[in-house]
């Protein structure tokens, strides 16, 4: 830190100092319910561990609530200009961010010191935080979508859950056998609200081979078979078979929560969600396992992946951004130490072996020494996860403007699920006007 200090001349302030002491607040810690607090106190030791190593540098935490991508307030906080020095941010956000002039470039600071693996991170993990050869943020999660199964479910309904549905055909066959069960059980449920209908649209369109804009980014490319397939496989699973339940508009803690309480036969999702409905929906992780991306009449052409990462506040000094820096290669990007330090983990009674994050670019030493750590310390039937983890789909990244995208998406999706006449052609047509005149904003 001294050593930064030195270059940087007469950079004193009340945030960072010219000997290289900090202050930074860092937001999005685990949440005090998360694995009954156990999360947090990892976060705190974690903290203090590494402020022993880095004398100086003080981290102060401030949640933003149980969901860190809340985009309502998210964009509160830009507009307010009252985000965290270090500010969670999802990988669709950088426009928005750049947008409301609220993220430092930090490209000189990023290092073989202060982020010693940045070269073993996946580019679809480090390019969503970058515009024009300029960093704005880190990213540090990653994932690929692929289809969540309640165990109970699939077993009292006849079906083998070590053997989730691999087609969007069997996904609908195996939805109206789960929701013969009755009890207000839905064979599979859907998003179709608060921009994740979108979401989910754009991923069952890549699993079908198609893209949501053109190649260029200039004109929408959904308003094809593949869309209309999408959209028609929900209407008829909600009017024709019954299998989705009848309260629609769902958003992501809505569909969670009917998880939790068993209500739920399948969902699309990341692996994380099965940590989600555990530690915030009081779910079990023996009752849930996942596989791969459905496809149409066969394997999946691709999934829709995505992640997270962290966006440095405007107005850093640079001894701020460094602590920065630090903090998240520490808690972040480092086999055997703060997200990765699965002993710890293991012993505060945090599962361990879900799989993810997909972060590593595969076959490098960093990938190899988590997975063999994480496999030492697992305290989870690996097995559950063995169909995904197995099965690997070709990761496809979300669309330019992705968030107004999925709100305009969200449209088709809620239309589809709730109006037993849907036009589906005529809503997939007047959502490609729309992101049309989206996508001509931006050029």
């Amino acid at each position: 830190m001294a050593g930064l200090a030195a270059g940087c001349g007469d950079d004193k302030d009340d945030k960072g100092s010219a000997d290289g002491s900090a202050t930074i607040v860092v937001d999005c810690p685990p949440q005090k319910t998360d694995n009954g607090g156990k999360s947090l106190e990892l976060w705190n030791a974690d903290v203090a561990a590494f402020q022993k190593e880095h004398p100086g540098v003080t981290i102060k935490t401030v949640s933003v609530g149980s969901q860190c991508d809340n985009p309502p307030d998210f964009t509160a906080r830009l507009q307010g200009g009252t985000q965290a020095d270090i500010f969670y941010g999802y990988m669709t956000d950088l426009d928005q961010v750049l947008d409301a002039g609220a993220a430092e470039d930090i490209t000189k600071y990023v290092t073989a010191d202060t982020i010693p693996n940045w070269d073993k991170l996946l580019p679809t993990i480090k390019d969503p935080f970058i515009d024009n050869g300029k960093i704005y943020g880190i990213g540090y999660a990653g994932y690929g979508l692929g289809l969540v199964v309640n165990k109970n479910l699939f077993k009292q309904a006849g079906l083998d859950p070590a053997k989730p549905p691999a087609t969007w055909q069997e996904v609908a066959a195996a939805a109206k056998k789960i929701a013969a069960l009755g009890n207000g059980i839905a064979g599979y449920q859907e998003y179709s609200a608060g921009n994740t209908g979108g979401w989910h649209f754009s991923a069952s369109l890549y699993s079908r081979g198609g893209s949501v804009v053109s190649d260029d980014g200039k004109k929408a490319a959904f308003n094809t078979d593949q869309g209309k397939a999408v959209l028609q496989n929900l209407h008829d699973m909600r009017f024709t078979d019954n299998s989705v339940g009848e309260k629609q508009l769902l958003q992501w803690a809505d569909l969670l929560t009917n998880a939790g309480a068993g209500k739920v036969g399948m969902y699309i999702g990341a692996p994380d969600t099965i940590k989600s409905i555990v530690t915030q929906f009081k779910g079990k992780y023996e009752d849930w396992a996942i596989g791969p991306m459905p496809g149409d009449n066969g394997p999946a052409k691709a999934t829709l992946g995505g992640g997270s990462g962290y966006f440095f506040k405007k107005g850093l000094s640079p001894a701020q951004i460094k602590a920065g820096l630090q903090w998240i290669a520490y808690e972040k990007l480092t086999p055997g130490r703060g997200d990765f330090d699965y002993v710890a983990q293991k012993g505060f009674g945090v599962p361990v072996g879900l799989p993810e994050p997909l972060i590593w670019k595969p076959g490098s030493d960093v990938q190899q020494q988590d997975d063999q750590l994480k496999k030492a310390n697992s305290n989870l039937n690996l097995a559950d996860y063995a169909p995904y983890a197995n099965s690997p789909v070709t990761i496809k990244t979300e669309p330019p403007r992705a968030q107004a995208i999925y709100a305009v998406l969200d449209a088709a999706m809620s239309a589809a699920l709730t109006q037993a006449g849907a036009d589906i052609p005529a809503l997939l047509s007047t959502a490609e006007q729309k992101v049309n005149t989206i996508l001509a904003q931006e050029s």
